[in-house]
């Protein structure tokens, strides 16, 4: 069967993107894949890389300062970057989730806040859907959120985040109190902001250390507990606008599971296999400017195994909130605004 990649159709633009990240997986994740795979090491350097280049930004809107490309191209991306380490994968798959709820679901505020951030990396996210018990049985959720005056308060245990630690965003699923008549609508993913690492890392959410797993080492998996955590009510419209746009059929998550599909099998087909680029999280995409990038990648890449930091095996809240590099001049895209919430359907076992 022919690689993706080189299906016929693909437009210049995807092919230049793709093959930006095909060197980009050739220079700086397979000669380090291994090691940092044994290691269960996560790949900071690699993540700053992927910022620079703009991956996290890919399927994000020109108007928030993402590149504004197909569920095709993120796809074809997503496999090409399998390649080199299916943990990578991971890393960017949950992140294109929560960034595609606040598009498709979210209030302008929350678009505003969010998603400039999002598409330069400053703010890197988690899907929390699975439970002890439960894996992601949604209908047995027991996580509670609880309305408390002008917010809400959140108790329960989560399991399986990806990107657990590493993330400044959860996007968490819990049961309200709504009394609605289906019980779907009385379910609320909260887009609940917290600093990166373990530990407290909000007053009532704690992140109590990573879980050791066979596989899909590297990419950090959590639990998560919630005491008392409380958030603003801000935007709880923005759930039943979903819901009635869903019972309308005015809007399904179908693109959005069939991206994380593909994204998924692909990945399982490779093992850490082959190139770098270096590009910012731009407003658009064309093609002479992924030649370019391209042309000066290996000018620009970050360094091999030597340039990987040892730090990143120390707890993550030793470290900085954000351990990778900002793309210069991300803070002027962000707007004011608040965090919360918004609604999603479903998901695989293991949270993103």
């Amino acid at each position: 069967m022919p690689r993706l990649i080189e299906t016929d159709g693909l437009t210049d633009t995807q092919r230049d993107i793709l093959g930006a990240v095909r060197e980009f997986v050739d220079d700086q994740i397979l000669p380090v894949a291994t090691a940092l795979d044994h290691a269960d090491e996560y790949p900071d350097q690699i993540v700053a890389g992927l910022k620079h280049l703009g991956v996290f930004g890919l399927a994000i809107a020109p108007r928030y300062g993402g590149l504004g490309e197909s569920l095709l191209t993120y796809a074809l991306v997503a496999e090409e970057l399998a390649r080199g380490w299916m943990s990578i994968s991971g890393i960017i798959n949950t992140h294109f989730i929560v960034a595609y709820l606040i598009a498709q679901h979210g209030t302008d505020e929350q678009k505003d806040y969010f998603l400039p951030r999002m598409a330069a990396g400053e703010i890197r996210s988690a899907l929390s859907m699975s439970e002890p018990g439960l894996g992601s049985d949604v209908a047995a959720i027991r996580t509670s959120a609880r309305r408390d005056g002008a917010g809400y308060v959140i108790t329960g245990q989560k399991m399986w985040l990806t990107n657990g630690a590493s993330s400044n965003l959860v996007a968490l699923l819990a049961r309200t109190d709504e009394g609605a008549d289906k019980p779907h609508r009385n379910l609320t993913v909260f887009l609940v902001e917290k600093q990166a690492g373990y530990g407290q890392t909000r007053d009532g959410l704690t992140v109590p250390g990573r879980i050791d797993k066979m596989g899909y080492k590297g990419v950090d998996t959590t639990e998560l507990i919630l005491d008392g955590c409380r958030v603003p009510v801000a935007a709880h419209q923005m759930m039943v606008m979903a819901a009635r746009n869903k019972d309308a059929g005015r809007q399904s998550d179908l693109e959005a599971g069939m991206a994380k599909y593909l994204a998924r099998t692909r990945a399982r087909r490779h093992t850490p296999g082959r190139r770098s680029s270096t590009c910012p999280g731009a407003s658009g995409c064309a093609s002479t400017y992924w030649q370019s990038v391209r042309s000066t990648s290996r000018a620009s890449a970050a360094p091999r195994r030597t340039g990987l930091s040892a730090t990143s095996t120390a707890p993550a809240s030793a470290q900085p909130p954000s351990r990778s590099v900002t793309v210069a001049g991300a803070a002027a895209m962000a707007n004011s605004g608040s965090q919360h919430f918004t609604f999603l359907g479903d998901d695989n076992h293991l949270d993103g």
